[in-house]
């Protein structure tokens, strides 16, 4: 298994993983909800998107796992729907969105 990257780093990395082809037309903010670290957002725009630890007022999509599934989704050693029917991620709100992280962050 993966080393567990720090949610510091991860905060950090989203912004430059961004992938701003995929994001036209779409303002939301996606709400990382860890059982075991600190929760974080990412706030997605057309034009960019910004991170930082702590919990958003009103999510667009608030997703409830560990950090080492998140770790896990993020290095590409396991799909989010496989982490999802095991399980292991939890969604709430717009879960259409949730299909979408794949295509808007760079691994």
């Amino acid at each position: 298994m993966t080393e567990l990257l720090s949610i510091d780093r991860i905060v950090q990395k989203m912004p430059q993983k961004f992938n701003a082809e995929n994001a036209k037309g779409l303002d939301a903010v996606i709400q990382f909800r860890l059982t075991d670290a600190d929760s974080f957002y990412v706030h997605v725009r057309p034009d960019g998107c910004d991170s930082q630890i702590g919990l958003h007022d009103d999510p667009s999509l608030t997703l409830h796992l560990d950090q080492a599934t998140l770790t896990a989704v993020i290095s590409g050693e396991q799909d989010g729907m496989s982490a999802y029917l095991k399980g292991q991620l939890r969604a709430e709100g717009n879960v259409m969105l949730a299909t979408k992280l794949g295509k808007l962050f760079n691994r």
